[in-house]
C-alpha cells in the first residue's frame, strides 16, 4: 500500500491561521451588527442575507480543486456574520435567552461532529478534501460560530462586561495553547475547542469596539470598525504564509 500526501481544501492550522480567524470573528460581530442594528435590517433579514452569502461561497469552495486563501476566508467571514445574526435572532427575537440558546447550539455542534465522525471516521480538519467532508466541515463551523456568539453575549451580560469577556476567553485560549504544547491531549479536541472559543473572543472584542462608552465600549462606529478589521484581514492574507493542510492518503493500493 502506498502512502501519499493529499492537499486539503482548508488551510494548515498555524499561528497565522489563528490570527486571521480571531480577526474574522471580530469582523463577523461588527459586520453583522452593522447590518442588523446600524442599517436596521433586523436579525431575521440579516440572517437571510448572510446565510445566502454563505451558501454561495460554500458552493464555490466545494467546486474549487485546491485551497484558495481569499475564497476560504471570505467563507469563514460569511459563516461568522451569519452566526452573529442567527444567535441574536434566537436569543433575542425568539426569546430563548443566552443560556437556552447556548445549550441548544452546543448540542447542534456536538451532533454535527458526531455525524461527521460517523460518516468519515474522523473530524480532523486536515482530512477535508472531499465534498462530503467539506459539507460537514462548514456545517460544524457555522454552528460553532453561532454558539460562540451566544457564549460571548452570555459572558458580557453576566457581569464580566466586554473587556472582562475578552480577558476570560483570551485566558481560556492560552490554556488551550499550553495543553497543546505540554500535553498529549487529542489535537482534534483541542482544535475544535479553540475554534469555538475564538468566536466569543471576537464577539466580545467587536462589542468592545462599537458599544457606547456608557456600556463599557469604545464607541467606534460599526462600519468604521468593520472596515478597519477587513483591511487588517486582507493584509494578513497577503503577508502571512498561507498554505493548504495535508494528510496521508493510504487508499492507493500497491499493484
Amino acid at each position: 500500500m502506498n502512502t501519499q500526501s493529499v492537499a486539503s481544501k482548508v488551510p494548515a492550522v498555524t499561528l497565522s491561521f489563528w490570527i486571521i480567524k480571531i480577526a474574522a470573528t471580530t469582523l463577523g460581530e461588527t459586520g453583522g451588527d452593522t447590518v442588523t442594528m446600524t442599517l436596521n435590517w433586523g436579525y431575521l433579514a440579516g440572517s437571510a442575507l448572510f446565510l445566502g452569502a454563505l451558501v454561495v461561497l460554500v458552493f464555490f469552495q466545494v467546486l474549487a480543486r485546491r485551497f484558495h486563501p481569499f475564497l476560504y476566508w471570505a467563507t469563514i467571514i460569511a459563516s461568522t456574520t451569519a452566526g452573529t445574526t442567527m444567535a441574536d435572532f434566537a436569543d433575542r427575537s425568539l426569546g430563548m435567552g443566552y443560556t437556552g440558546g447556548s445549550l441548544i447550539l452546543l448540542a447542534g455542534v456536538l451532533i454535527a461532529l458526531a455525524l461527521w465522525y460517523w460518516s468519515e471516521g474522523t473530524v480532523a480538519v486536515e482530512t477535508v478534501s472531499t465534498p462530503r467532508a467539506e459539507a460537514f466541515y462548514w456545517a460544524t463551523i457555522t454552528l460553532s460560530q453561532t454558539l460562540g456568539t451566544a457564549l460571548g453575549d452570555w459572558a458580557a451580560d453576566s457581569g464580566l462586561g466586554y473587556g472582562g469577556g475578552v480577558f476570560v476567553f483570551a485566558a481560556a485560549l492560552a490554556v488551550i495553547a499550553a495543553l497543546y504544547f505540554f500535553t498529549n491531549i487529542s489535537r482534534v479536541l483541542l482544535f475544535w475547542t479553540a475554534f469555538i472559543l475564538t468566536r466569543p473572543l471576537g464577539a466580545t472584542a467587536g462589542d468592545f469596539f462599537d458599544k457606547p462608552v456608557s456600556d463599557g465600549g469604545l464607541a467606534v462606529s460599526r462600519p468604521l470598525a468593520s472596515a478597519i478589521i477587513a483591511a487588517f484581514i486582507v493584509l494578513c492574507i497577503l503577508v502571512l504564509p498561507q498554505r493548504a493542510g495535508t494528510h496521508s492518503d493510504t487508499s492507493a493500493k500497491a499493484a
